[in-house]
């Protein structure tokens, strides 16, 4: 068994790590905020900077909010001795910043896989994470077990930058899908028709899927606390801008987004879009 790393104890890297731990790792973690690290275990070793907690293992899994906060931890981390190192990136960022951090990388001779993951924090506590991986193969061979701890499903989609390239195409979606699903709640509202009602029917036919079952309690008791922030969707919606989503829908849910996040929903879960479209369109 390797000596694993993992940097990043936010809402979704917490529960990654901690699935880590419960796997029997020799792990060590680092956050900037040193509180984050409160509930591991006494065997997991809580590092005072990113240069212990690199120096100490031989595989590090980096989980951050985006490219600045992935750039920053990685400006660290180049300058060490990383030869024979294996660095999975888990955060959701852009293929131009992944793609020149993992040939810096391999400079050093060090591995490096771009690993973001489909799910949110339920999904993350619960080990059933979807990771979609880029990079070489043999590097997915020797991270898979730790992963299989993260993830229900590991699926290599290709060279470095595929991985990203596969989430921000899902996410694209799942944008699409939470502002339809926020719109047809208001609409049945309109119609009088009760909640609960509308959304057990969508969720019982073939409109229904796992993204509208986790977001009807939220709908139904108009309770937006994050699972995945409304900030978060439209970072990603910007990434697939970026890398040439072009389409009407794609310009729709753009402008909603940045709008909702305009008017400080962007800390709200993202089904808290429907908030602000209530105040656009008013019955």
């Amino acid at each position: 068994m390797e000596n694993i790393g993992f940097i990043g104890l936010g809402n979704m890297g917490y529960p990654m790590a901690k699935n880590l731990e419960k796997s029997g790792a020799h792990l060590s973690v680092y956050n900037r905020t040193a509180s984050k690290a409160v509930g591991l275990a006494k065997k997991t070793h809580v590092a005072k900077s990113i240069d212990e907690v690199v120096n100490k293992s031989d595989v590090i899994f980096t989980m951050l909010t985006n490219d600045s906060a992935v750039k920053e931890v990685y400006e660290a981390i180049l300058p060490l001795p990383l030869k024979g190192k294996l660095f999975v990136d888990m955060s959701t960022i852009s293929r131009d910043t992944s793609l020149a951090i993992a040939q810096v990388i391999a400079t050093k001779n060090a591995g490096f896989l771009d690993a973001p993951v489909a799910g949110s924090t339920g999904p993350a506590a619960d080990g059933t994470l979807i990771i979609m991986v880029g990079g070489d193969y043999q590097d997915l061979q020797r991270a898979t077990p730790y992963l299989s701890h993260m993830g229900k499903t590991i699926r290599h989609i290709g060279e470095n930058g595929k991985g990203l390239a596969a989430k921000i195409a899902i996410n694209y979606f799942l944008g699409a899908i939470y502002q339809g699903l926020a719109e047809m709640t208001l609409f049945a509202d309109t119609l009088g028709i009760d909640r609960q009602t509308m959304l057990d029917i969508v969720n019982l036919s073939a409109s229904g899927s796992g993204a509208t079952k986790a977001k009807t309690p939220k709908l139904v008791e108009h309770e937006f606390a994050p699972a995945f922030s409304l900030d978060l969707m439209l970072k990603d919606l910007r990434l697939a801008e970026s890398a040439g989503a072009d389409f009407p829908i794609g310009r729709a849910m753009l402008s909603t987004y940045t709008g909702a996040s305009i008017a400080g929903l962007g800390k709200d879960d993202v089904m808290g879009v429907i908030r602000f479209l209530a105040e656009q369109y008013p019955v």
